[in-house]
Formats: structure tokens, sequence, C-alpha cells
């Protein structure tokens, strides 16, 4: 599976998966919603901070990151590619574009929250480990941290 940057040709592709898997990413709920994080992928993609694996045109997975925040901001693989390493494969290429000397951070679903049981063990794969429960778009989440 090949990593590239995305960039701004990938944006219909790109968002044609986001509108597929939104289900499971609170605040993507509406078109408003949506037609916003299409700006922002596209600002991620202007600034090299958009990653994704692509097959025959198709895109299979992205991730979002922030290299100021040192943050992975998002991260998403179509149902039917999961379990076969693009989230890893993505993570991977994401951590090694993030400042190695300082702590890396990712947002995601709560212990016990079905659609968090995948990336809980993804990050706790990662050496992510949980820290502070917060709330984004007035849905529970939890912080998880690698220690750098």
């Amino acid at each position: 599976m090949e990593v590239s940057f995305g960039v701004p040709a990938d944006l219909n592709a790109w968002m044609e998966l986001v509108r597929r898997v939104r289900g499971n990413f609170p605040g993507l709920e509406t078109e408003e919603a949506l037609a916003e994080h299409r700006q922002t992928v596209l600002k991620f993609m202007l600034k090299k901070q958009a990653l994704c694996i692509k097959a025959r045109g198709e895109i299979l997975g992205v991730l979002l990151f922030s290299r100021s925040r040192n943050m992975i901001c998002c991260l998403a693989v179509a149902p039917e590619h999961r379990r076969r390493g693009a989230a890893s494969a993505l993570l991977d290429a994401a951590l090694a574009e993030l400042d190695s000397r300082r702590d890396v951070t990712v947002s995601t679903f709560r212990e016990g929250d079905p659609k968090g049981t995948a990336p809980r063990a993804l990050y706790v794969k990662f050496g992510f480990r949980p820290d502070a429960l917060t709330e984004e778009f007035g849905y529970p989440n939890q912080v998880f941290v690698l220690r750098r």
C-alpha cells in the first residue's frame, strides 16, 4: 500500500470517501459541514498535511495531520478496505512527518463507544495512551497521546 500526499486533483475522490464514512465523524452531518470540511481538506493539502492511499483512481484511506500542533486530525478508511493495513500505513507515514521530539496527540472515541473499538486499538498498537476526556462537535471523545 503506497501512501502519498493528497493534492487538489484528489479533492473530489477524497470527499467521496468522506461522504461515505461521515456517520463515523461527528460534525459532518450536514451539507454545510461537508462543504466546510472540503475547504479544510484543501488547506491541509496545500500545506502537505494530507495523506491518502489510492488504487485505480479511488481513494481508499485518508489522514489529515497538523505539524504545528503535532497532531493526527482525521483518519478514515473505506469500509471494504479496512483490516488490510491501510490505517497503519497512513499512521506510519503521518508519524514520520511529525516532530519526533514532541508528543503526538489524537482525539478519538471514548472507551465503550462501538465506533471507537478499531481506532482505539490502532492507536494503542502504535504506543498512544488514553489521556483527557473531551467533547468535539457535541460528541464525547478522548485524547490519546504518544509520548516522545
